[in-house]
């Protein structure tokens, strides 16, 4: 990872269990996982390896290192109502990939301009991904645990590797979040996903066309600002890392 731009990241990812799905259709009934990984989840899992209002997380790319495989199990979730109600979900069954992601400014937070080390950023984000992630790791969903550590992007043996392009319909890809990209709108993007080669080159969100954007809810964006946020200086002092 020495040779990684000072704003990148690449690691293992991996679990027992995944179930990634289209939140919008989150609320009750039955569950079955896509069976690829969604910009989403995986942009969450490196917020909770380090994340600030500072910068964003952009996902590059993710290669499948195992074969695609689900299990079917009866669960019980809660019901808005109260009690639990038997459902069945679908989840992919011991799942394995490499991530590769980078961090760009939040420009919608001009508050934080002072805080765009990336030096700092970046030294930190390689030490908490040493240790596992700042917060706990999930594949989609509370219910599917997952694990990080450093890796090489294209090191290994994967699945796919040998086999050519396999394309998706329409999927899930994100979320656009009025504190990320201004307005007061929440917005969710759909995309139509190819694996190529075992790996999975995501588009950028706002390369995402309009036609496949859904409004969702009115949402306000969080306020930020010095007087909430630790400046990166002192988080790096306190962890004892060098840009």
């Amino acid at each position: 990872m020495n040779s990684l731009p000072k704003n990148s990241i690449e690691f293992r990812l991996w679990g027992r269990y995944a179930l990634f799905t289209d939140p919008l259709t989150k609320i009750g009934g039955e569950k079955c996982s896509y069976h690829l990984p969604t910009y989403e989840a995986l942009k969450g899992v490196c917020k909770s390896i380090y994340w600030k209002p500072t910068f964003i997380w952009v996902v590059d790319q993710a290669r499948v290192m195992k074969r695609i495989r689900t299990q079917t199990k009866g669960t019980k979730p809660l019901e808005f109502s109260g009690g639990n109600t038997l459902a069945i979900y679908t989840f992919l069954s011991s799942v394995e990939y490499q991530v590769r992601a980078h961090f760009e400014w939040n420009k919608c937070h001009k508050e934080l301009e002072k805080d765009r080390i990336d030096g700092k950023h970046y030294a930190i984000a390689k030490r908490v991904l040493e240790r596992g992630g700042r917060q706990d790791i999930f594949l989609g969903t509370r219910d599917c645990q997952g694990y990080v550590e450093p890796c090489v992007f294209g090191e290994g043996t994967g699945a796919y590797d040998s086999d050519g392009e396999i394309g998706y319909s329409l999927m899930f890809h994100g979320f656009d979040y009025p504190d990320e990209i201004g307005g007061n709108d929440l917005y969710a993007r759909f995309w139509n996903p190819v694996l190529r080669k075992g790996i999975l080159d995501f588009e950028r969100p706002e390369d995402c066309p309009p036609e496949r954007r859904k409004f969702v809810r009115e949402m306000f964006p969080k306020s930020f600002g010095t007087e909430n946020v630790k400046s990166v200086e002192i988080e790096a002092e306190e962890l004892g890392v060098m840009a």
